[in-house]
């Protein structure tokens, strides 16, 4: 019987709680769906503010659920080991200074190998897509390294087909033909035997016709689905320097050249010195003459920036954060489906997308359903008369620790992959290796330079918007999150010598509430952010203050028109955290990151204000939609399969850390809290619960099968199960 959803609980694997296994299924009854806040209660219905006081860090599950073993010590609450997520924890620089050697920390993920789930020897491609007797002919002739009797390849080279899905393939089902051809796991789905004119028996692969015609796109510039697809020529053109950059080139020129003359002429530190300070009584006649030449000596910039696409944030538009490694496409696509109105690419490096390399290129795919405009209401902060019909859901994040490569980076993507809704740079990463390049959340350290990117970038963008994702600062007792964000609203004296039209160009501001130093070892500040947002909110209105129609800014010099929004991010976890940072925070909207890789359909509890509390079937049926949309991505041949396997074993790993809401004594929920260890209403609700990830390997083998031979899966942090824990 094939593993569907409709009986993987009933086939889920059992364990014998005696040994600290998974418990019998105490509940066989569904789940209540809905579970207010004012509802909460305990197990014997007393009211909430009657049962015990709630311990801080640990997750309040109720007592019947809580795996007691008198015999064996009761194991701590599993450690915050969230920093796997970014990378290991930030020790500070000193030693470095001091010359010493720092012990190696765990969580780093440099020595992650994954195993390559690959054929024995692959179908060359001359043969893959053309019936059995009519090959193409091979490029590369004898010299060719791939099978070419398809025979013999599906004999002794190629694995088993897969009986999930009924043995349908996916992709097939869908589309009405398949992109892997002969390679396909599930090739019984769709090829067949047929007899030639001679008598012999010939393979061919099968396309349906009825299917292809019941396929709808979204959007008609999508390609199979799939936009934003950097061609072969543009990555040949980048990776030999032969495209232009007609923006990018003349304004990197125009900025070192007339930083070199503020630095000679205005700032005299050619001289050793400050030499024309202002007397109390005034400027002298020399140096009001030394002003003039300067300001004659000053060159209006190349360009300016062109008008862009209006951007909005709201109550209504929860984003989901750029997240590395798990905010590929079919996690996004998920996530879309759940009610997420903004989507952003995982992080890339300015300097390889500048030199065409294709893994990070192939981070700017988006699906088409990411191409549909988000659902806003009407109201005094969007544009009026303005259509959005056009807009997009997703948007690119960019690092970069030089502004050329930032500026060539940014007129590449707005050439080659115009379909982004925004160009968001990165100065908020912690991971060590980026903050030593000077990238990332180096770039707070760095005011000056941040603005002069920010502003090169939005003059390049052409009609893209330009957006900034921070944090607090690099260190704890140190943020500086204030005074960045008034120098990006404001501009600051530098860059105020060169451009004379004061915000630097972000149209959108977001704030994680930590510092590069803290990482997830505390709760974000939201106090924090709410004062950014105050601050944000009492600038725009001095702005608009002091702003008459002859000093009106010209319209292609300003973000969205004026209006900067304001995005605070960190620890939500529920509608209430939602609520709450939108009502007390006072920022536009709520970027989320890991409340969303734990329970995606965080988003669709925002939409109807309250909890959702899912059965073990539902999140089960979440994640056998994520293997099909991963199998659609990646492909449903062998490589395809263990791509989909890591992936999902990834997103799994965040996944267990969900407690069910009615296993809960107290709400609401909180995203730093670790459980004691407990057994689920059933045993699939306590299987995709379990901490060991041999057990996230079976739940990938229910829809995937068993695994390569050369499979191979390190977790970011080995969580010990509970039965290690306790052992």
């Amino acid at each position: 019987m094939e593993p569907t959803t409709a009986n993987l609980e009933a086939n889920a694997p059992k364990r014998d709680p005696q040994n600290g296994d998974f418990a019998a299924d105490q509940a066989q009854e569904p789940p209540s769906k809905r579970a207010r806040l004012d509802d909460a209660a305990g197990p014997n219905g007393q009211a909430a503010d009657a049962l015990a006081p709630r311990v801080k860090g640990v997750a309040p599950i109720k007592a019947e659920f809580i795996i007691d073993q008198p015999t064996r010590s009761q194991p701590a609450p599993e450690a915050n080991a969230d920093d796997a997520a970014e990378a290991a924890h930030h020790d500070g620089r000193a030693d470095e200074h001091k010359g010493k050697k720092n012990k190696k920390k765990t969580g780093q993920n440099t020595n992650r190998k994954f195993g390559r789930s690959e054929d024995a020897k692959g179908l060359c491609s001359s043969v893959n897509f053309r019936p059995e007797f009519s090959p193409a002919e091979c490029t590369f002739g004898e010299k060719c390294r791939y099978e070419h009797n398809l025979r013999t390849y599906l004999k002794e080279h190629k694995r088993e087909d897969l009986t999930t899905f009924n043995g349908l393939c996916p992709v097939w089902d869908i589309n009405g033909k398949c992109s892997e051809g002969y390679k396909c796991r599930f090739l019984g789905s769709h090829v067949e035997e047929r007899e030639t004119a001679d008598g012999r028996k010939e393979l061919v692969l099968i396309e349906d016709e009825e299917r292809k015609k019941k396929v709808q796109r979204l959007v008609p510039f999508a390609t199979d689905g799939v936009v934003n697809v950097a061609s072969v020529e543009d990555k040949v053109a980048l990776a030999r320097r032969k495209m232009d950059f007609p923006r990018a080139g003349p304004y990197s020129d125009w900025l070192e050249n007339t930083a070199r003359t503020m630095e000679k002429e205005l700032h005299k530190r050619n001289r050793g010195g400050v030499e024309s300070a202002a007397s109390k009584d005034g400027e002298t006649k020399d140096e009001k003459e030394a002003k003039e030449d300067n300001r004659a000596i000053y060159v209006e910039p190349p360009f300016l920036p062109s008008e862009k696409r209006r951007l909005y944030f709201g109550p209504e538009t929860p984003a989901l954060a750029p997240l590395t490694t798990q905010g590929n496409m079919p996690f996004r696509r998920l996530c879309v489906d759940l009610g997420a109105q903004f989507t952003y690419s995982e992080m890339a490096m300015s300097l390889p997308l500048v030199q065409g390399n294709k893994s990070e290129w192939a981070l700017m795919k988006a699906h088409e359903s990411e191409m549909l405009p988000p659902t806003l209401l009407p109201g005094a902060d969007i544009v009026q008369g303005y259509d959005n019909s056009k807009d997009f859901k997703f948007g690119a994040q960019i690092a970069a620790n030089k502004p050329w490569q930032a500026f060539k980076a940014t007129e590449a993507l707005a050439k080659v992959t115009p379909n982004l809704r925004v160009i968001d740079l990165n100065c908020g990463c912690p991971i060590d290796l980026v903050f030593r390049d000077g990238a990332g959340s180096a770039l707070l350290e760095h005011p000056a330079k941040l603005e002069k990117i920010i502003r090169g970038m939005n003059t390049v963008s052409e009609h893209i918007p330009i957006t900034v994702k921070i944090r607090m600062g690099t260190k704890d007792n140190a943020p500086n999150a204030l005074k960045l964000t008034e120098r990006l609203l404001l501009g600051g004296y530098e860059t105020s010598l060169l451009h004379h039209d004061g915000a630097a160009g972000a149209a959108a501001i977001t704030l994680h509430g930590r510092s590069r130093q803290q990482r997830y070892t505390r709760s974000a500040d939201w106090g924090y952010i709410s004062e950014c947002a105050a601050l944000i909110k009492r600038l725009g209105e001095k702005t608009d203050a002091v702003t008459d129609t002859v000093r009106e800014p010209d319209a292609r010099t300003q973000p969205n028109g004026g209006k900067v929004f304001f995005l605070g991010n960190g620890d939500c976890y529920s509608h209430v955290d939602y609520d709450e940072h939108i009502n007390n925070a006072g920022v536009d909207s709520v970027m989320i990151g890991r409340g969303a890789l734990i329970k995606p359909w965080l988003f669709e509890e925002i939409q109807a204000g309250q909890y959702l509390d899912k059965s073990a079937t539902e999140r089960l049926a979440m994640v056998e939609k994520f293997v099909k949309y991963g199998l659609e991505t990646w492909g449903s041949d062998e490589h395809g399969v263990g791509t989909t396997r890591r992936f999902l074993m990834e997103w799994l790993s965040f996944t267990r850390r969900y407690i069910p809401i009615g296993l809960l004594e107290h709400l609401p929920p909180s995203i730093n809290d670790r459980p004691p260890a407990f057994r689920g209403r059933n045993e699939l609700e306590t299987l995709l619960a379990s901490a060991n990830y041999k057990d996230w390997l079976k739940i990938s083998e229910m829809f995937l099968g068993p695994a390569h031979k050369d499979f191979k899966f390190e977790p970011k942090h080995k969580s010990n199960s509970y039965d290690e824990a306790e052992g």
